[in-house]
């Protein structure tokens, strides 16, 4: 009696044990992606006003009106694509259980679903919840490209949907419309849905964002999900959302109702000040972001580390093997003990952990004290 067979293989998420490493050594922590700073004061004042007025009770199951009106705004000003709030739009505990929802509600057991790796860690076993299989692509340094002859390899007849996580965790990837009209192409080929995981769309520091929805023919076959937190330093809010078409929505709410019903009412007021929020916030943001990469990169380059500059998100990709380690793991434990420095070892992100041995991932939502004072402690490296 004990863990079911099909969440066996992942055993304990690989944030919670470096997190527990970093406390143990009073590590600076620049493993798991939360900020050290604040959200902005609007957005939590409006939390607080709508918490002080009542707004304490279930509310709508998909989200409450001035939220998902917001989220379509949005999401029509940054897509073109003109769309329903009430019929489109379901808000949900985060991206994370919009992801839940949706590989529950559109996937049946034994359908084929193809992940491109390095994945985020919930992928997998979302897969494996819903019963599903999955076909992996694998991403390679320096310049982690989506190649369209391995992307075809990976689908069938047998394949239900693709998840597509861009700008991508944890290489930085932002993959650019002609990689993305490959996975289109054979998304109408192959009769395929495709989840889209858009998080970190704000966050592009080079190219540009581009949802996969707005391409030819993929709006009907598309659900894209992002959140609150990433955008907003408000990790802890868990305020997400998926936007789809209603034959695809339905499958996602079928799930979010016996999941979690709703979203805490304040936070979702919250979350419709936020994204008011003008045109201004956003570039600020990408700037501050930008300075902190460009900080971080520069510091890990000049210790010895093969650093592979993101284009977006907020997370790096080095090669840490100039320091004499084979072992992404160990490295990393060398790190937290050594340097009191805490980093994610990338072999938990591939289906096999090797094609992950060499790296090492840092996250730069840190203020630039911290983030120089990481630097500092890392420099008892020796390459």
């Amino acid at each position: 009696m004990g863990v079911a067979k099909r969440l066996e293989p992942f055993g304990e998420t690989i944030f919670t044990t470096i997190t527990e490493l970093a406390v143990e050594h009073q590590a600076i922590n620049l493993g798991q992606g939360f900020p050290n700073f604040d959200g902005p004061d609007f957005v939590k004042d409006a939390a607080a006003e709508a918490m002080a007025r009542g707004e304490n009770q279930y509310p709508r199951s998909f989200g409450i009106g001035p939220l998902v009106e917001a989220i379509a705004d949005r999401f029509t000003n940054d897509t073109g694509l003109p769309i329903d709030p009430y019929s489109h739009v379901t808000v949900t505990s985060g991206c994370t259980e919009a992801l839940a929802c949706t590989f529950l509600g559109l996937i049946e057991p034994g359908d084929e679903v193809v992940l491109i790796e390095p994945t985020y860690d919930a992928y997998r076993p979302d897969v494996a919840l819903a019963g599903g299989i999955p076909r992996f692509v694998t991403l390679r340094a320096p310049d982690f490209h989506l190649e369209a002859h391995e992307l075809r390899a990976a689908f069938s007849e047998r394949t239900r949907a693709i998840l597509l996580n861009t700008p991508h965790n944890p290489t930085g990837r932002v993959f650019t419309r002609d990689e993305l009209e490959s996975v289109a192409a054979l998304c109408r080929e192959y009769d395929v849905i495709a989840i889209t995981d858009e998080v970190y769309e704000h966050m592009v520091f080079d190219g540009d964002h581009v949802s996969l929805a707005t391409l030819d023919g993929m709006w009907d076959r598309t659900v894209t999900l992002s959140s609150l937190g990433k955008s907003f330093s408000l990790t802890g809010w868990k305020v997400g959302w998926a936007v789809g078409p209603e034959h695809l929505t339905a499958g996602v709410r079928s799930a979010h109702q016996f999941l979690t019903f709703t979203t805490a009412s304040p936070l979702q007021h919250g979350a419709a000040a936020a994204l008011r929020a003008p045109a201004a916030y956003y570039d600020e943001l990408v700037a501050a972001y930008r300075a902190r990469r460009d900080l971080l990169a520069g510091g890990l380059s000049d210790l010895g580390f093969e650093v592979f500059t993101p284009a977006g998100t907020y997370f790096m990709l080095a090669d840490h093997t100039p320091f004499g380690f084979t072992d992404d793991v160990a490295f990393v434990r060398h790190l937290i003990e050594t340097t009191g420095v805490a980093a994610i070892p990338p072999s938990a992100f591939y289906h096999h952990g090797d094609d992950g041995a060499s790296l090492v991932r840092f996250a730069f939502c840190k203020d630039e004290a911290t983030l120089a004072a990481a630097i500092d402690r890392l420099s008892k490296l020796r390459a």
